[in-house]
């Protein structure tokens, strides 16, 4: 019986290590008026986005679309901070999942210009 416990515990902490795994974060940081990183290139897979309001002076957020969809219908839900970025401070999104393609981020509450990311 200890052997058998020993072994759950051995399997369940490598499923949830290599679940962990799986999730990338993509760390952003915002300054007045535009992202400091300009364009992305990832491959498919889950990402967080962590965004870093660096002395913007007020809250930022962060949108993520498909290119050429930036209207709020299309944007990727996901992909928004979970709270707005206050000044000097960070937030994530919720897992994100990135099929190959283009998008596009970009802050409304900034406002910068959109960016682009390609996944390959």
């Amino acid at each position: 019986m200890k052997n058998f416990l020993a072994i759950l515990v051995m399997v369940l902490g490598f499923t949830f290590s290599a679940q962990a795994q799986k999730v990338k974060k993509v760390a952003l940081e915002q300054t007045k008026g535009e992202f400091t990183q300009k364009s992305l290139t990832l491959s498919e897979g889950t990402y967080v986005f962590e965004i870093e309001n660096a002395g913007v002076g007020h809250d930022v957020g962060f949108v993520l679309a498909p290119k050429g969809k930036t209207d709020e219908k299309h944007h990727i839900k996901n992909a928004y901070v979970t709270s707005l970025v206050k000044n000097n401070k960070k937030s994530k999104s919720k897992e994100v999942v990135l099929a190959k393609g283009e998008y596009v981020y970009f802050c409304p509450l900034n406002p910068t210009p959109q960016y682009t990311l390609i996944v390959k």
